[in-house]
């Protein structure tokens, strides 16, 4: 298969699950994981795709949304880091707002085993995570429409989350950037992020490295709006230094990456 062959193909199955691993690539075209990353170092050229860790999404495109099951098989590792951390954070028997997103769902295993929690979430697969667990907790779903994310979103949503107060906020985001803030491919759910926002006194925002750089639509705070922010040691050292400036704390967190990664 020519190059130009094989880039189509990955960029296909780009498009169709929304991203890719590496690994998956190099099992699917029968090619070695340098022959892959040379693929997508030319796709990520012609902006057809953004590279993430292990693997690729599609393109900077603001309104671009991927589905969840396409966002949470990308750096799961990173991603199961930095819930890890965040669940230090949470003392039992507070009350607390878990957004929805692939880095707060896998916050939700842990959250499901903290004591005495109540937790408010716009989310479907973060609160159908909580109840698998053996602790009591009390789980409020606000309703709402739901976006291909899996984020329940929309003036019930909106008007649920604004008759509470929580106090602390895990925020999931697509996107981060030192001028653009954090933002949402969805105009509602940039809403809804900001009504919970606002109910909560503490801000702690969980996104792996590769979401720097990467622009939605939508804003719905700039960074210093995070008290915290907990992210994976992939971001570079000139975005730890921007981001340091802005956020009341910035987390990192080391994981082990796969040798393919």
């Amino acid at each position: 298969m020519l190059a130009r062959q094989r880039q189509a193909r990955i960029l296909d199955e780009v498009r169709r699950a929304g991203g890719v691993r590496v690994s998956e690539l190099t099992a699917l075209l029968g090619v070695s994981d340098m022959t892959i990353r040379r693929d997508l170092d030319q796709l990520a050229t012609e902006g057809s795709i953004q590279k993430v860790h292990g693997g690729a999404v599609l393109g900077h495109n603001v309104t671009e949304e991927p589905g969840f099951e396409a966002k949470s098989a990308l750096a799961q590792p990173a991603k199961l880091a930095i819930a890890t951390r965040a669940a230090q954070l949470i003392s039992p028997g507070t009350a607390v707002a878990v957004s929805a997103g692939t880095t707060t769902w896998g916050l939700g295993r842990f959250v499901a085993e903290i004591p005495g929690l109540t937790v408010v979430t716009n989310s479907t697969t973060v609160a159908d995570t909580i109840s698998t667990g053996e602790t009591k907790q009390t789980v409020i779903l606000t309703g709402g429409v739901r976006t291909p994310s899996a984020a329940l979103v929309g003036p019930v949503a909106d008007a649920t989350i604004r008759s509470l107060h929580v106090d602390q906020l895990f925020l999931g985001v697509h996107g981060m950037d030192a001028r653009a803030g954090f933002t949402t491919p969805n105009l509602a759910e940039a809403e809804t992020n900001r009504a919970l926002i606002s109910r909560a006194r503490e801000v702690i925002v969980v996104a792996d490295s590769s979401k720097w750089g990467t622009v939605g639509l939508a804003d719905f705070g700039a960074l210093s709006v995070a008290d915290i922010l907990i992210t994976d040691d992939g971001l570079p050292n000139d975005a730890r230094a921007a981001v340091s400036e802005l956020v009341g704390e910035l987390i990192i967190v080391s994981y082990a990456r796969e040798e393919s990664a």
